[in-house]
């Protein structure tokens, strides 16, 4: 791995490098953990909680809780980057942690729905502030070279974090009920997460070096705001533009199963503690497979596992109504295959991004996908909520899966590869 040092932090140099940066990269993986444990706390019990302890009956009354936490996190994923002009990432990141420390008392103890709807606000902007700031952290620390890698050990850890805790919580759910053991879990999260992040040491000087180092110059400062950036992202951008759509559709399966899958599977009989399994299995495959998933994303280039990845994902939704007869395998099944396709995905796509913009406009470049990406959350939830409530639970999975496909066959059709785009910007010049 080629390193330079040409910035100097106080008392020591500054290097781009995995490596290089070993402890602050692992204690930001760490905080990660944190972050992922604490949004996966509801995996399995909040729906439920809707149905259960508040009576709800409505499907997309049910799922609301998920829109208003994808709104908030999308809106504050594309605030971020713009933030990051005015504030330090670390200032950010524990800005984030103080958001989140209300979250899991009320959910513990709402005395109406609306309290868990504002819970999820306050979640939304920890988990777009925190989550946020450690994937751009680490991003700056290891440079362009492993940031396939860096985004897989990144999203690992939060995902498998989830994963763990959506598990945790429908076996304490079992033995002590839905409310407030499972979610007292969060304030483990919390404290940890804050705790730790006032350690970690902020990347600015890491920033500055990359932008030093970069072959192209920095592209006029009307071209870096979070307007232009967002409209490049967005659509003008073919690449940029595919990876936020299939961001879109991959975090509007993880919304609609959220919602639809511990209510799927109860329906068929299957107590609290199989649908925790269940909603376990999806995020710990899903944060495990990022690492491998990543790594060879640095090797073979991103295009490939994002198309097959939402292919893959598509063909588990499919695989859950096959086989809803027998519902813990048709649960587990699917599972394993939506955890291994999402994985395929989630760091490529970041990394994607990351090769096709400018270090001196990426962060709103990544906060404008992050936008994209986390209201699939929202759209997720309003989509299942309606077919929910007018076409059944079955319809709602189908249409997820013809989604999905949909949004591959388009990935592949505009997203140009890494080394593609530098084969390209070469002809060009």
């Amino acid at each position: 791995m080629t390193t330079t040092t040409t910035t100097q932090h106080p008392g020591c140099a500054v290097r781009l490098g995995l490596r290089e940066n070993r402890l602050q990269f692992t204690l930001l993986v760490i905080v990660n953990i944190a972050v992922g444990g604490l949004v996966g706390m509801e995996r399995t019990t909040v729906p439920l909680i809707g149905t259960d302890v508040f009576g709800l009956t409505n499907g997309l009354a049910v799922f609301s809780f998920i829109i208003a936490f994808g709104l908030a996190k999308a809106l504050t994923n594309l605030a971020a980057g713009a933030l990051t002009a005015r504030f330090r990432r670390r200032q950010l990141l524990l800005t984030g942690w103080l958001l989140g420390v209300p979250v899991p008392f009320v959910l513990a103890w709402a005395p109406s729905w609306n309290w868990i709807i504002a819970a999820n606000v306050l979640l939304g902007l920890n988990q777009g502030l925190a989550w946020s700031m450690t994937v751009n952290m680490k991003i700056d620390l290891v440079g362009p070279a492993r940031r396939g890698l860096a985004t897989g050990l990144n999203e690992a850890a939060g995902y498998t974090a989830v994963g763990a805790t959506a598990l945790l919580t429908g076996y304490l759910a079992t033995s002590y009920g839905l409310r407030p053991l499972p979610e007292l879990l969060g304030a483990v999260f919390v404290t940890a997460g804050l705790a730790l992040s006032l350690t970690v040491r902020d990347t600015a000087a890491h920033v500055a070096l990359e932008l030093a180092q970069h072959p192209e110059p920095p592209p006029s400062s009307e071209k870096n705001t979070l307007a232009a950036t967002f409209i490049r992202t967005s659509w003008q951008d073919r690449s940029l533009r595919g990876a936020s759509q299939a961001g879109l559709v991959n975090n509007l399966n993880d919304g609609l199963t959220w919602g639809v899958f511990p209510l799927l599977f109860t329906d068929h009989g299957l107590g609290l503690a199989a649908v925790g399994l269940i909603k376990g299995i999806y995020p710990i495959l899903w944060g495990i497979g990022q690492i491998p998933a990543g790594h060879l994303a640095d090797r073979i280039g991103r295009k490939p596992l994002i198309v097959t990845g939402m292919l893959v994902q598509a063909a588990a939704f499919l695989l859950a109504l096959a086989l809803l007869d027998q519902p813990l395998l048709a649960g587990i099944l699917s599972a394993v295959v939506l955890g291994l396709g999402t994985a395929m995905v989630y760091p490529a796509l970041i990394a994607s991004v990351s090769d096709h913009a400018h270090p001196a406009w990426r962060t709103n470049a990544l906060g404008t996908y992050r936008f994209w990406r986390d209201i699939g959350y929202a759209a997720g939830a309003l989509l299942a909520g309606i077919l929910a409530d007018t076409l059944g639970l079955n319809t709602t999975v189908i249409a997820a899966a013809t989604l999905t496909a949909a949004s591959g066959l388009l990935a592949a059709h505009w997203i140009t590869d890494h080394t593609e785009h530098r084969a390209h910007s070469t002809t060009a010049k």
